[in-house]
């Protein structure tokens, strides 16, 4: 649960702000949409794989 203490005279608009820093810094988000759908462990490993394939090629590219 995130508790977001609001100063005397702070502005809501600011308050917000740090609300959804804070919510992104704990990844709620993301474990909630990875408890929506299980994901074998292969397919998972499968993608880490293609993804770590994808950014050496970028950097191959980068070199040249």
């Amino acid at each position: 649960m995130l508790i977001i203490p609001i100063k005397e005279g702070e502005n809501i608009d600011r308050a917000l702000k740090r609300f959804k820093r804070k919510f992104d810094k704990t990844q709620t988000k993301r474990q909630l949409q990875t408890r929506k759908q299980f994901n074998k462990p292969s397919v998972v490993r499968r993608a880490q794989i293609q993804k770590a394939q994808y950014i050496q090629a970028l950097r191959d590219a980068e070199e040249v």
